[in-house]
């Protein structure tokens, strides 16, 4: 079952995660499992925010109103992306039914014959951030081969450990490290030591903006002064630090309003906020609108 943790679910399992999801489908292998993504499938369209402790990586396309909340951008108007994920971050989603592709959730233990460092060679799988790349259809369909391969040898095997599959998802990983690479490079140039300062920063909200709230905070995990750290991100971005976490702690706020039939009383307590109505002062104060006002409003969008 899930551990809690300021109220945020730890999935510990795959199957667990998947439970969670009211899905159909369970894994027989704990620490392996292939999801082919379809249209109007019964996955629970919005899962508020939670932790997992394994890896998850996912070519989806025809994304509709999906909506993969893990920054401050909020990104929407999907058409096809990649996404991947290590163990640990803070993550939530809104699903739309249109969606289809390929998601795969792994644990290290499915590559018993090679024992990489996954973080250190695979560089997007990032302990600080889900790491997210927007994709053409022309990209979308020179990828899907190469998913596919690694689920015909999932689905088609009566070997429960898939050694097969891993085999080919390994081979896949290595595949996607040169695209990934070859994008960072191009993104990277563009950086300055107060962007990385800013990008880190960004990182470290988007993994902790339920517990932490404060810029001390944030200042102490960057081994930074309070100070050093608002100066820089205002230089970097134009923008107050605190407006970023603000922006994080609303965007999930919304989502669980307009997403969810929750009672503000429950969505208050899940974002560790001390009551309800301090959840809606601070709700009013960004939005003009109370979250029963935001919910009435999204209702008829």
């Amino acid at each position: 079952m899930a551990d809690y943790n300021f109220n945020i679910p730890l999935y510990k399992e795959i199957n667990d995660f998947l439970k969670s999801l009211h899905f159909r489908y369970t894994s027989k292998n704990p620490n392996f499992f292939c999801l082919r993504l379809k249209e109007n499938d019964d996955i629970r369209n919005y899962k508020p925010p939670f932790r997992k402790d394994f890896y998850f990586m996912g070519l989806v396309s025809n994304a509709g109103n999906t909506k993969i909340t893990f920054d401050n951008t909020n990104v929407t108007k999907l058409n096809s992306f990649l996404v991947f994920q290590s163990p640990g971050l803070l993550y939530s989603f809104f699903r739309d039914n249109t969606a289809n592709g390929y998601l795969i959730y792994f644990k290290k233990e499915c590559f018993s014959f090679f024992k990489p460092d996954l973080e250190k060679e695979f560089p997007f799988f990032n302990i600080l951030q889900t790491n997210f790349f927007k994709l053409n259809e022309a990209k979308f369909h020179n990828f899907a081969p190469h998913f596919e391969m690694v689920f015909s040898a999932y689905e088609n095997t009566n070997d429960l450990q898939h050694k097969i599959a891993s085999v080919k998802l390994l081979a896949l990983l290595y595949q996607l490290k040169e695209f990934t690479t070859a994008f960072k490079q191009w993104e990277e140039g563009f950086t300055t030591p107060q962007q990385i300062m800013l990008q880190k920063f960004i990182q470290l909200v988007n993994n902790f903006y339920i517990e932490k709230r404060t810029i001390e905070e944030y200042a102490a995990l960057l081994n930074v002064t309070p100070n050093h750290l608002s100066q820089t991100v205002k230089f970097a971005s134009g923008k107050n630090a605190l407006s970023f976490i603000n922006a994080r702690l609303l965007a999930e706020a919304k989502s669980f309003i307009r997403y969810t039939d929750f009672d503000i009383a429950q969505i208050a307590y899940h974002l560790n906020f001390s009551d309800p109505a301090n959840f809606g002062k601070f709700f009013k104060k960004h939005t003009k609108l109370t979250p029963l006002e935001y919910r009435k409003s999204s209702e008829t969008k």
